[in-house]
This record gives structure tokens, sequence and C-alpha cells, in this order.
């Protein structure tokens, strides 16, 4: 006790020092978030750069060519007429001159093969020479290389832009689609663009939108909740400033330090703010309540109270709380890294400055505290009455409560295994241009995201053989039949069809020589968009078109093209590699499992020993943490019957749930633990600390479903599920901490 007053007679002493040094740090915070403050949704932010996964996927870019594809649909009244074809040209002529640029492709810019003179030799797809129906007659018989270049009804135009492999334009993503849309637009009037690059850019500004929204919106509803549970309108301030200056602080460092926000780091804000203004409405409320009961108490002794009945409860319910957000950091991801690290970083902040500012805002106020009442209360909600009736069934019922909850929990395990785990990108995506761009080009292309597949001959000096060629074929009449793929193009194609066009029986009749001469030729001279053979023509490329997928489909389509290729070549003799970002992205699944299992145990282990530590009774530890342990049974429910998926942003939700959910527990256990002083069954006991905690329990509860609720009212699904989830499972926490919590203690902890 004499350090807690020595303490805060210091800190009442450099008040005004204080207060000026925090008045600097945050004006600094702030100028550096406004200055540096940036969006990051790049591919670095869900893999190291030493992952294999994203080292093989920049080789291949760097060997192959990348896939960050911008694909543009120009709707015109006749993709045929040379007036179009000559706009795309022009269009080529800008696009290919700039340095982040290594291709671009569309009508105006392929060529089809043309076997004379025993040579094989490229001439322009389109030529204004031909009549319309010639040049669709030649389109037929191209199917895979024309169906992305022109719609079927031939009223729209696609035309392509490959960038340069990943790391060298990470920094320039913004740069680049407004150059490109700038230019494009000088072209034509009339536009759809999508792509990779396009849907990350979409990405990053919904980000930066809705962390802004969620920002305001959170500082709304907490000032709002504040003026009904804050037992008098003076506290309000000093709530406010506990909630703004760690969250001030913490965004000066992030930006300070170079990092940016990110789909999973923008919910930093609200969690933070929620978590803090909890801690604040709990020490308020004790320190008004014992200014009630204690009235000959000075200013220094009732705010030494204050922190000493505190402290202890606030402190643990930080301590899991950050064992919750820690445990992100064994995730394989970095931005659950990165996520865990601030949170946590923001948790001390808020648990160190939500003392100093209380005690600050405290000493400058009165102690009259008998006529303090909330600015706003519901006057026909008697929470004594609920609590004294809570206190009766929790005792009258018990055996029947934990039953029921027991077997709700049983079912609840059962359920997790029900859980899938799935991404589909476009539930990172807000509703608004990108979204409508990519359906409207969708529904007229084949696909807009790629996959190169490259099969190397391990025996054969070149892939060019006739017995390659012939299971070439094989292998891309069975991708054909797959329903997820699209137009796969590949030397098959050109040699079926100078079949039809000069009955070449097969490539044979041409010298090996003369055939690695043309296509070399054409892949260096042109700069083929697709990628036929490798340099030393040891290794064919097949590029597909799919649809935008989810990660589950992503993995069987991948399973499916590996099995094929088991079933149509000899393994011994020939290697299959399936490259490109949907690679890199299917894998998802197995790091969200793997963050899930690792952060989910790391952070229950962690628990279990602080409880114990703080309850000191094995027994006691086991009954308080299970209830802790039903809101997450009872989310795998939610998950497995509105089959909500565990994806990218909610793959962290165990872990944070199990630390967020446990901070009432540990406040009303506190409370039963320290009744022991007083004689009593347990009964007596839990229902002395629910009085004491009954009203704090229920304010922070409406604190934080309100921060979640926030978060659910996000326009991206992926978010908003995470949002919606939270806001039950907390409610849950609630509701099993009242009824299930004093249940299990009234019947077993003797």
């Amino acid at each position: 006790m004499k350090q807690i007053e020595r303490i805060i007679k210091h800190i009442i002493k450099y008040r005004i020092a204080i207060i000026a040094t925090l008045a600097v740090l945050m004006s600094v915070s702030g100028y550096q978030t406004l200055k540096k403050l940036k969006i990051d949704n790049s591919l670095t932010i869900w893999f190291l750069e030493d992952d294999p996964s994203y080292k093989a996927y920049i080789e291949f870019q760097e060997k192959f060519g990348s896939d960050e594809i911008f694909i543009a649909m120009f709707p015109v009244e006749n993709a045929l007429d040379e007036n179009e074809i000559n706009q795309l040209s022009r269009l080529h002529e800008a696009i290919d001159s700039l340095s982040y640029v290594k291709t671009s492709f569309s009508l105006a810019k392929a060529k089809y093969p043309i076997y004379a003179n025993q040579k094989i030799i490229f001439d322009d797809l389109y030529n204004s020479k031909r009549s319309e129906n010639g040049l669709k007659n030649l389109f037929s018989k191209l199917p895979n290389i024309t169906s992305q270049l022109v719609s079927k009804d031939y009223k729209n135009l696609f035309f392509y832009v490959q960038l340069n492999p990943t790391p060298t334009i990470e920094q320039k993503r913004q740069l680049i689609l407004g150059e490109l849309t700038s230019i494009i637009e000088k072209h034509f009037d009339n536009y759809h663009l999508t792509g990779p690059p396009v849907l990350n850019e979409a990405y990053s500004k919904g980000i930066y939108k809705e962390s802004l929204i969620f920002g305001v919106l959170t500082v709304l509803v907490i000032t709002l909740m504040l003026l009904f549970l804050l037992p008098n309108r003076r506290y309000l301030m000093v709530s406010l400033l506990a909630v703004a200056v760690p969250v001030t602080l913490l965004f000066g460092i992030i930006t300070s330090l170079g990092f940016a926000l990110n789909m999973i780091s923008m919910l930093i804000p609200t969690i933070l703010m929620v978590y803090s203004v909890s801690d604040a409405v709990h020490i308020i409320n004790i320190y008004h309540k014992e200014g009630v009961v204690n009235k000959k108490f000075n200013k220094i002794e009732l705010l030494t109270l204050t922190v000493r009945k505190s402290f202890t409860p606030c402190f643990y319910t930080t301590l899991t709380t950050f064992v919750g957000y820690f445990a992100l950091y064994l995730s394989p991801l970095p931005a659950f890294k990165n996520m865990g690290i601030f949170t946590c970083i923001g948790l001390i902040l808020s648990f160190l400055l939500v003392y100093v500012i209380t005690i600050i805002g405290f000493s400058f106020m009165s102690s009259n505290f008998e006529t303090s009442k909330p600015v706003f209360s519901i006057k026909n909600i008697g929470q004594t009455n609920f609590i004294v009736w809570l206190n009766r069934v929790t005792s009258q019922y018990k055996t029947s409560i934990v039953v029921v909850f027991t077997l709700v929990l049983i079912y609840g395990i059962y359920a997790v295994f029900q859980v899938k785990i799935d991404t589909n990108s476009l539930d990172l995506l807000a509703e608004g241009k990108a979204k409508q761009d990519l359906r409207a080009v969708e529904s007229q292309l084949s696909g807009s995201s790629r996959l190169q597949l490259n099969i190397t001959a391990l025996k054969e000096e070149t892939i060019l053989n006739k017995e390659a060629i012939t299971l070439l074929e094989n292998f891309q009449t069975k991708l054909e039949n797959n329903p997820l793929i699209s137009a796969p193009v590949s030397m098959v194609n050109i040699k079926s069809f100078l079949e039809k066009r000069s009955k070449l029986a097969s490539f044979s009749n041409v010298s090996q020589e003369k055939i690695e001469g043309t296509l070399s030729g054409i892949d260096n001279a042109d700069n083929s968009f697709f990628k036929l053979f490798s340099e030393d023509f040891k290794s064919a490329g097949i590029t597909l078109s799919f649809k935008e997928i989810n990660t589950a489909q992503l993995e069987q389509l991948i399973l499916d093209i590996q099995n094929d290729f088991d079933d149509t070549f000899n393994t011994e003799d020939y290697q299959l590699k399936i490259n490109g970002f949907a690679v890199v992205f299917a894998k998802l699944n197995n790091f969200i499992l793997e963050t899930q299992l690792k952060s989910f145990f790391a952070a229950f282990f962690i628990a279990f020993l602080c409880l114990w530590f703080f309850i000191k009774s094995i027994k006691t530890t086991v009954l308080v943490l299970i209830p802790n342990i039903l809101p997450l049974a009872i989310l795998a429910i939610f998950m497995s019957l509105l089959k909500i998926p565990l994806d990218v942003t909610t793959a962290m939700i165990t872990p944070i749930m199990l630390g967020i959910a446990m901070d009432d527990t540990i406040h009303l256990v506190y409370k039963y633990r320290r009744s022991k002083t007083v004689s009593g069954s347990p009964e007596k006991r839990m229902n002395n600390a629910m009085h004491y905690t009954g009203s704090a329990l229920f304010s922070t509860t409406i604190a934080l479903v309100a921060g979640f609720l926030i978060i659910s009212s996000s326009a991206v699904p992926s978010v908003r599920d995470f949002g919606l989830l939270c806001a039950i499972t907390v409610a849950i926490a609630l509701i099993t901490d009242i009824f299930y919590l004093p249940a299990l203690l009234k019947s077993f902890d003797k």
C-alpha cells in the first residue's frame, strides 16, 4: 500500500509535466501518422521473403514472366473494325514504353503460325485486308487464343499488360495503376480494368477508407456508451483520453518504424480503443464505489485503494489478452505476426497509461460522490434486481445449468471439426468499381487468373520430340475437360492449327533446328505473351486461365492438374512445375490451419498457467477455464451452421477471443477469491462477487460488443464476418460468466 501511495503522490506531483510530455508525444505521433501512414496489401504481408513458396514464385516470374497482369476490356460496336485495332496499336506504343511493363498483348499484336517452304513463320492474326468472315473463320481455328482476345459476340476487345516481377513493382503499385488508367482513358472512353494489381490496389483503398470510418464510429459509439455506463459525466473526458492517448502513440510507433496498415492490422485501432475503455470503466467504477463507501478517505487514500483493488484483475486481464494476441506471432503469416506484436505493444501502453491518466484525472476532480449519476440512464431496468435474480437462479438450478452448458460444450467441440478452412479472394474486396469490373470481364472472358505449367524433359535433350508432343496433347485434352480450366495455350494449339491449315501431320515434317530457331525468334523478338518453351527447349509451357475461385477450389484444381500429369507422363522422364500466384495463394489454407493450432494451443497453455498462478488452486483453475472454452465452442457451432469458413481474417479469432473472454472471468474470480477472507459458502462468496463486479462486467461487455459490431459494419464480407463472430463470442462469454461459471464454482469449488 505504501509503495502504491508513493507512486500516486509522484504522479500527482508531476502531473503537469506528464500532461505536457503526453501532449508532445501525441502531437509527434499524430504528425508521423498523417505524414507516413501507408496501406500495404501486397504479397509480402502474407509470405516471408525466405518462404519456399514465395521464393519459387519469384524465381518463376523472373524466368517465365510475371503474372502481375492488368486485363482491360473495351466494349466496342465491332471488335474487327480496323479503327478499333489501330487504336489498340497506339495504346500498345504508349504502354510498352513504360519502364515497369514487360510486355502487352491484344488482337493488334497477336500472331499466328504459317507453314510454307518447310518453314514456320508467324504473321499478324488480324489483317485489315481479310473479310470479316475470313477473320472469324481464322479465329475459329485458334479458339484458345482468340477467346482471350475478343468476346464471342465480337463486342469486346481484351488488352493485357504484363508487369515486371513482383519485387520490382511493390513500391509503385498505386503509381502504376494511376498511370496506366490515365493512358487507357486517352485511347478508350469506355473500359473495364481488372487483374491482380487492380484488385490489390482496391484492397488497399478499401482498408484505408474503412480504417477511418471504424475510428470515427468507435469514438462516437464509445462516447455514447460512456454517457450510459459511467457514474457521472465528469469521468467522460478521463475515459476518452485513456482511449485516445495509447492508440495515438501506437500509430506513431508503427509509422515511425516504417510499417503499413493491411487488412488485418486495420482492426487494431477499434480493438485497442474498446479494450482501453473497458479497463477505464472498471477503474472508474471501483473508484466511484469506494468513494461512496469510504466518505472519510482523502483523495490519495481513495486513489491508493482504487489502484490496489483494480490492479491485480486488470493486470491479469491485460496479460491474458496479451497472450491471445502474442500467440499470433507463432503464425507463419507476416500479417498476423505484425498484428500480434503491435497489438501487444498497444495493450501495454493502454494498461500503463489508463492508470496514469485516471489518477491525474481524478486528482483534478472534487470528491462529491453522493449526487453523481449517469448522464443517461434506463430507469426501467433494475441492474441490482437482475443480479439478485441471477444469483438465485445459479444457486437453485446450478446442476441443470452445468448439465445444459456442458452438453453444448461437447457439441461445440464436435462442431470444431465441421468448420471448413477456405478463403474466397472476392470476400476480401468490398463492393465497388473494382469488383464490378471483375464481374464484367469474367462474364465475357474465360478467366482473369492464370497458372503456368512447365513440363521438363529429364532425360531428353529437348522437349520437341514426337513422344513428348503426343503426351502433351493428351495432357492438354485432360486439362480442357476440367470445368474450372478454360483456354489452355501451348505448342499443342500451334500444332493443331498447322495440321488444320496445311495438312501437316506433325512437327516431324519440319527440322528441329528450324522449329527451335523460329520459336526462339518469336519469343525474343516479339516478347511473346504466352511462354511456349524455356530458352533451352528442355521445358514446354502451358498457360491456363480460370475465374476467381476460393482456396479450397484452387487446392483441388492444382491436385487435379498434378493427377492428370501423373496419369499421362512417366514421372521418371518428365517433371511438372505449377507456377503462379494462385499456387502461393492456395497454400493459405495450410497457413491458416497452422495459425489456428499454434496460436490457440499456445494461448490456451499460457492462459492456464496465468490463471493457475492467479488463483493458486489447480481445481478452481480448471473450473474457471472451462467456461472460457465454451464461447469458442459455440463460435464453432455458429460457423458450421452458417457455413462461415476460417479464412485470412477469421483465422486469428480463437486466440484473440480466448484472451478477451477471460477478462470478465478474472474480474469476477478475483473478487470471489478475495471473499474467502469472509466466512461463508461458495454461494455466498460468488453472490457477493457478482454484486460487486456485475455492473462493470455488463459495461465492458457492451463496450466490446459495440466495438466488434462496428467492425461487422465493414463492406468487406470477410472482415464483416470477423466482427460479427467476435461480437457474438463476447456476448456468449458474458452469459457463460454469469451462469455457467457461478454454477460450476457453487457446485464443485468446496
